[in-house]
């Protein structure tokens, strides 16, 4: 039971912390959990045994689907994983699972977190699941340049995976030589476990069968500014005006956690009677689904690390325009996808997350993008033909061969 006194004197304090800017709060945080969290050894035993992959395993979310990705990717490559969660459930999400018992000495760890959070999850794990073990930061950027607020993980990792070639070679500029850190390229192996859509149908979701669907699917979690739904709708309304029988569908995650970005989207597609906003959280397999009833995905994004939905919509068959810059660069090409053209500008974030100095990303060209939708939703065999070169694409650049290599190289797989 708690105490009634400490309970009323968290309150005002939590208020007065919510106070705070968000930067500083971070920046607070970082430098408290900094102090507390357990360090690595500094020269750790070699790899053995298998993998510890810690996440947020049970939360539903891009950094837990990418664990858990990299867990059945690992397991199927024959080398024993222990599962360590380290998210915070959200209303909906599973409890989260015990931790891992008799974890063998020497055991990799790779932590599923990105460096300014990584001292707050080795918190969240037993000390020996930290100490006498390699510990690999599996990282996801989203610029060029990486910020000084991620120095701060270079304590506490041996060796970084990064999710992109894009994403390595900021790693790889800014990580200092006599760090001795190594970065390996290895992708999120989405082919090896496919989406599997459950059976809802587009009459599940309100969505008519006559009607082109143009999918939009996004976190505002993940920067409202950065994944730029607002481009897409300008880009649809370029190509489509008020056509009923067009449609853009925005899937939006976490709108309760940014009520104020939220609102502002809400308020700009009013008038629009062919756009329709969808932001119930899913299973997973439902959002699967709602994917496979789009005709095409949009993703007019200023920058990914990745592009796990892009990823997700071509090994689904998916037709998908994007934007042809950073990190979903890795497995699309202007064969596999229809590409849209760009300029480069300096990389504006109001919430101050996604900014370095001297830092750039994309800004889409609207008016290619309206044209290419007006393309594929005017063609349904040239929509067939693209998502099925993109899935063909996915499937043969999004496998398990770099995790593989990687394990190899730490002596976790035999060598072929």
């Amino acid at each position: 039971m708690s105490n009634p006194e400490s309970t009323s004197l968290l309150r005002p304090l939590h208020r007065l912390w919510r106070l705070l800017p968000a930067r500083q709060r971070r920046a607070l945080l970082a430098r408290g959990t900094v102090l507390l969290a357990p360090r690595p050894d500094r020269s750790p035993p070699p790899p053995r045994a298998g993998v510890v992959l810690a996440g947020e395993l049970t939360r539903a979310s891009g950094l837990g689907e990418a664990a858990r990705v990299m867990e059945r990717a690992i397991a199927g490559l024959g080398v024993p994983t222990w599962q360590a969660d380290i998210g915070t459930p959200l209303p909906g999400d599973p409890l989260r699972m015990p931790p891992p018992e008799n974890v063998p000495d020497g055991a990799p760890l790779l932590l599923h977190a990105n460096a300014p959070m990584l001292p707050w999850a080795l918190l969240r794990l037993p000390r020996g699941l930290v100490r006498g073990r390699r510990v690999i930061g599996c990282w996801a950027w989203e610029l060029p340049v990486v910020p000084d607020s991620w120095r701060i993980g270079l304590g506490f990792v041996h060796e970084i995976w990064a999710v992109s070639h894009f994403t390595a070679e900021a790693f790889r500029a800014w990580v200092p030589p006599e760090a001795g850190i190594l970065v390996r390229t290895v992708p999120h192996p989405v082919a090896v476990a496919p989406p599997e859509p459950s059976r809802l149908s587009r009459a599940d979701f309100g969505l008519p069968d006559a009607a082109v669907i143009v999918l939009v699917s996004f976190s505002l979690a993940s920067s409202n500014v950065r994944k730029n739904p607002m481009g897409a709708v300008q880009a649809f309304r370029a190509a489509f005006g008020d056509r009923p029988d067009r449609i853009l569908l925005l899937k939006i995650g976490n709108p309760g956690h940014f009520p104020a970005e939220f609102a502002a989207l809400r308020d700009a597609v009013a008038d629009c009677p062919n756009i329709r906003l969808e932001t119930r959280t899913l299973p997973r397999a439902d959002s699967h689904a709602l994917t496979a009833c789009a005709d095409i995905v949009l993703s007019l994004h200023r920058s990914e690390g990745f592009g796990l939905v892009p990823a997700e919509a071509m090994l689904l068959g998916r037709p998908v325009v994007a934007t042809g810059w950073s990190g979903n660069m890795d497995f699309m090409d202007a064969d596999s996808a229809a590409l849209v053209g760009y300029r480069l500008v300096p990389a504006r974030d109001p919430r101050g997350v996604f900014e370095a100095p001297g830092a750039v990303w994309a800004e889409p060209d609207i008016g290619e993008a309206a044209i290419r939708l007006r393309a594929l939703a005017d063609d349904p065999p040239l929509r067939a033909a693209l998502g099925a070169r993109g899935q063909a694409a996915a499937r043969a650049r999004l496998g398990a061969g770099p995790v593989a290599a990687a394990l190899r190289e730490l002596g976790l797989v035999a060598s072929p």
